[in-house]
C-alpha cells in the first residue's frame, strides 16, 4: 500500500516532533518534510508534492490562510489540513473558503490524527467538533436561496456527502469529470456557498438530503 505523504508546516519544533512521533512508526504514512515558516512550506510543497500539508495558521512570515491559498494554486492535487490552537467563526469560515479540507485543534483530547488524514485522502472533510459546530451555525443562519436544486444536483450532493471525489462521482453517474465539476460549481452558486462542505451542510439543514 502506498503511504500517505504528509508535509508538516509549523513554527514550533516540538509540535513537529510530536506529529512525527505519531506518523513515523506507521507504514501507512510518510512524513516527506518539515517547514517552520510559510515560505519554506510553499517551497517544500512544490519540491515534495505531498498528498497532504498539515498546516498551522500562525507562522512567522506569512499567515496560514495565504499559505493555504498559494499551495492550492500551485499544487491543486495536494490537500491542506489546518492544525491550529486557535478557533473562531471567521477563521473556520475563511480557511474552508480558502480551500482547506479540514480544521483540527491542537488541544483536542482525541485528535485521531491518522484517522483524520485517512479521511481527507478518501475525500471527507476533517473537522474538530467545535469547528463543525461553528460551520453548522453559519449554514443554519444562511439566507434561503430561491433556486431549486434538480434531482441530478441532489444525487451529486448525496455522493459528495458520502465522501466521493469528482472522478468517483463521474464514474458512478456515467458522466465526465468536467461535467461533474460544472454541476458542483452550479450547485454552489445556487446555494450561495463557497465549498463542498458548506453545500452538503446547507442541503441537510434544509432537509434536502
Amino acid at each position: 500500500m502506498t503511504p500517505i505523504r504528509v508535509l508538516l508546516v509549523d513554527d514550533h519544533r516540538i509540535v513537529r516532533q510530536g506529529l512525527r512521533s505519531i506518523l513515523d512508526p506507521d507504514p501507512a504514512f510518510e512524513v516527506v518534510g518539515e517547514a517552520s515558516d510559510g515560505s519554506s512550506g510553499i517551497t517544500l510543497t512544490i519540491e515534495k508534492k505531498p498528498d497532504i500539508v498539515l498546516l498551522d495558521l500562525k507562522l512567522p512570515d506569512l499567515d496560514g490562510i495565504s499559505v493555504c491559498q498559494r499551495i492550492l494554486e500551485i499544487c491543486p492535487q495536494t490537500a491542506v489540513l489546518i492544525l491550529t490552537a486557535y478557533i473562531d467563526q471567521n477563521l473556520v469560515n475563511t480557511c474552508l473558503r480558502a480551500g482547506a479540507r479540514g480544521y483540527l485543534l491542537k488541544d483536542a483530547e482525541n485528535l485521531n490524527l491518522k484517522e483524520q488524514l485517512s479521511n481527507v485522502m478518501q475525500g471527507y472533510a476533517a473537522l474538530d467538533p467545535r469547528a463543525a459546530g461553528i460551520l453548522t451555525d453559519i449554514v443554519r443562519n444562511h439566507p434561503q436561496s430561491s433556486d431549486v436544486l434538480s434531482m441530478r444536483d441532489l444525487d451529486i450532493l448525496r455522493l459528495i456527502a458520502q465522501g466521493l471525489t469528482n472522478r468517483e462521482i463521474a464514474a458512478r453517474l456515467f458522466l465526465s469529470e468536467n461535467t461533474i465539476k460544472g454541476y458542483i460549481k452550479d450547485i454552489m452558486a445556487r446555494l450561495d456557498v463557497h465549498n463542498r462542505v458548506e453545500a452538503v451542510l446547507l442541503a441537510k439543514e434544509r432537509g434536502l438530503l
